[in-house]
């Protein structure tokens, strides 16, 4: 038997069904040709695969990352291919957003938006060509929804289709943030008082995951509906200020700024661990809680994965990767599973399409998944899995 070594990036890309299958049809009928896309997004293997996915329609791609997850075997990878890549791993904005702008330099036609970071720095240097593109996620669709009428153009927003919100966020984040967890800390999950912030999809996974883990879960939402869903679900839904207290582990999803803060210092448990799993490094402020005056002393482990506090009051805490998306920062971060990035960048791949194509209008900036490309999608995954 011949035995030979493979790669991460292989192996991912092998996995990818539904990627694959795009890729044949797009060597076909070439929807990209002539066009260029500019990406921000998480470099990581599976991002590899869909770029690949895209570059097989023709299209020329010039990529950036996010903060704290660009993956440097992914961008030799991309490199190696003729992707022009401006991606390094850091954690300052600054750094970040010149790295973006460099994508916009070249006038992509397209773009792939993640936290709405290319639409917004576009419309500050508008240039001629840009026919539209996708924004990934919920962060991102907040921040454009605003800018609707500047933007005028087709914007489809992938976070808002069903088969994203069930089938990466709820079921795929919940099960890397708890995979996250017990892979920074090796600490056990039983018996111990978990407490999730929002109870949107990414919440509800978490709050499962864990609570299948023996967890005793507190979901903390400010949305009434939501907060009634939570409890009727049979997770326990009391004030923000017991559901922080009572805590033995935090985890965040809910997108917003300040979710953890300096001033709920003196409320945290003793052996806290916060985790993030929003798409910003701003729901548990950790440059605010790291530099306030409780805090006597600083201890980081694992490179910066975990630091640990110890607080004027005796009372110590942790917070994993300094408060960025805790599943794809840190060491050897695996993000969400392969199969539900695999059906989440089909998405990708064909609303880009779509757009390329001229079929979507400025009618369609910032709005969900067109129908029927999640229908072709979820049918594609379920006769892939069952052939």
């Amino acid at each position: 038997m011949e035995k030979l070594k493979g790669t991460r990036i292989e192996w991912v890309t092998e996995s990818c069904a539904l990627l694959s299958q795009i890729s044949d049809e797009f060597r076909q009928t070439r929807p990209f040709e002539g066009l260029t896309i500019g990406t921000g997004i998480h470099l990581e293997p599976k991002t590899v695969a869909l770029i690949m996915t895209l570059r097989a329609g023709g299209a020329n791609v010039v990529a950036s990352g996010n903060l704290s997850s660009t993956q440097p075997d992914s961008v030799e990878f991309l490199r190696s291919r003729g992707v022009i890549v401006h991606a390094e791993q850091t954690t300052d904005s600054a750094r970040h957003t010149a790295l973006l702008k460099k994508v916009l330099d070249q006038q992509p036609q397209l773009l792939l938006d993640n936290g709405g970071d290319l639409f917004s720095l576009y419309l500050e240097s508008p240039y001629p060509g840009l026919l539209g593109g996708t924004e990934e996620t919920t962060s991102g669709r907040m921040l454009l929804e605003p800018l609707r009428e500047k933007l005028d153009m087709p914007i489809l927003v992938i976070n808002d289709s069903p088969i994203k919100q069930f089938g990466e966020n709820r079921h795929a984040v919940g099960q890397s943030m708890f995979e996250t967890y017990m892979r920074l800390t090796n600490r056990s999950t039983n018996g111990k008082r978990v407490t999730v912030f929002g109870y949107g999809p990414c919440g509800k996974g978490v709050a499962n995951c864990f609570r299948n883990a023996f967890s005793v879960v507190t979901v903390c939402e400010t949305d009434p509906v939501l907060r009634l869903e939570a409890h009727l679900d049979g997770f326990l839904t009391p004030s923000r200020e017991e559901a922080l207290a009572s805590a033995d582990v935090i985890v965040t999803e809910t997108g917003a700024i300040g979710v953890v803060t300096e001033r709920d210092l003196l409320l945290l448990k003793d052996g806290a661990i916060l985790l993030n799993g929003g798409h910003f490094p701003t729901e548990i402020d950790f440059k605010g809680i790291t530099r306030s005056s409780e805090v006597i002393a600083r201890c980081d482990f694992e490179n910066g994965a975990l630091t640990s506090l110890k607080l004027n009051s005796r009372k110590s805490l942790t917070i994993a990767t300094a408060g960025h998306m805790a599943n794809l920062a840190g060491p050897r971060p695996l993000g969400n599973s392969i199969e539900s990035m695999d059906f989440g960048f089909a998405l990708q791949a064909k609303c880009l399409e779509r757009v390329a194509s001229g079929s979507a209008t400025r009618q369609d900036c910032v709005v969900p998944v067109p129908r029927d490309i999640d229908k072709w999608v979820a049918g594609s995954y379920l006769a892939s899995r069952t052939e």
